[in-house]
């Protein structure tokens, strides 16, 4: 009997494995949301670094972490690096394109609780009187992410932050006092 037992969860353990390798070898977690304000009065507040850390979700999570600013003072060349607590992580942002005001691309590299080196983008399309804004993340997925996400949603787990903050800048960029 023990020795079923076994034989049966070597064979479940294997089946997992296998089915983590066959898994894509990237991924891309996207959220959208419609503001009432044109891209002009919404891109300085991603394009400016200072400034997105007004609606982030990440800054609730840990407002003791270090943050240091270099580089440019906003668009291309800026760069935002933070230490925090475990749930925040340490890390190294930089935004590497900057096309007012529709596009902007960032280097997103994080050095703890784990490495990773990924790619986000902002885009804002006008639609008549509102903005469709969206928050992109992509990059590499290697084996061990692969077989993390057969047990935990890389889309539901970041996608909440994405909506969290997009609702944030949602409410900043439509206040008429801002």
């Amino acid at each position: 009997m023990l020795r079923i037992v076994a034989v049966v969860v070597i064979l479940l353990l294997a089946a997992v494995l296998v089915y983590a390798a066959t898994r894509p070898d990237t991924f891309r977690v996207q959220r959208t949301t419609d503001i009432k304000a044109p891209p002009e009065k919404i891109f300085p507040l991603i394009n400016d670094l200072h400034s997105m850390n007004s609606w982030s979700p990440y800054e609730k999570k840990d407002p003791e972490m270090k943050r240091t600013y270099s580089g440019a003072p906003d668009g291309k060349g800026v760069v935002y690096e933070w230490d925090g607590n475990q749930e925040i992580g340490q890390g190294r942002m930089e935004i590497t394109e900057s096309s007012p005001p529709s596009r902007i691309a960032m280097k997103l590299d994080f050095i703890r609780p784990f490495e990773a080196h990924n790619m986000v983008e902002f885009t804002l399309q006008s639609r008549g009187d509102t903005t469709q804004a969206t928050w992109a993340m992509y990059g590499p997925l290697p084996y061990i992410s692969k077989l993390i996400g057969i047990f935990i949603s890389m889309d539901k787990m970041i996608g909440k932050d994405f909506e969290a903050g997009l609702a944030r800048l949602k409410a900043i960029a439509e206040d008429p006092g801002h």
